[in-house]
């Protein structure tokens, strides 16, 4: 596999309303195929938030923007470009970083939480002292993170229900 040079290429999901933010990484091959966040069929983000929210799972991309919305939930990425092999965070090198500065001015952002280590070792190097706010780490909802079942995630996520 070689390396390819990304650059993130969909918008943040937020609005005035949103109270936490969810970072992963930066989108895979299969969600920059799809354009939207967690587009990979095997990853649990989606099964663990309607579980979380106990709303029915989100079927296309304005379902999931309602279901995040409407539990005043922020997602984006850590990083803005990057080189990368694939879909593989450990890979990563040549890191930009997004700017959060638009969503903490707009949105009443109490925490972020970064999906996976990965994302929670890259804010924590390039956004922490820009943003003022620490993240919490929670585990991957990648199929790449085999060692978490969905019921493991749950209890880990389920953080985010009380914040």
């Amino acid at each position: 596999m070689e390396y390819e040079h990304i650059t993130h290429s969909f918008e943040p999901i937020y609005n005035e309303d949103s109270e936490i933010l969810i970072l992963g990484t930066l989108p895979s091959v299969k969600s920059r195929e799809s354009q939207f966040f967690y587009g990979h069929p095997r990853n649990r983000f989606w099964d663990l938030l309607a579980t979380l929210t106990g709303e029915p799972l989100p079927a296309g991309i304005e379902d999931k923007k309602s279901l995040l919305l409407a539990h005043h939930i922020a997602i984006w990425d850590v990083i803005a470009s990057c080189d990368i092999e694939g879909s593989s965070d450990s890979s990563i090198k040549n890191a930009v970083p997004n700017d959060f500065s638009f969503i903490l001015k707009t949105a009443p952002i109490r925490q972020i939480y970064t999906n996976g280590g990965t994302a929670y070792k890259l804010y924590h190097k390039y956004c922490e002292k820009v943003t003022g706010f620490e993240a919490v780490k929670l585990p991957s909802t990648s199929p790449a993170n085999a060692s978490y079942s969905l019921e493991r995630l749950i209890r880990q996520w389920n953080q985010i229900s009380n914040t």
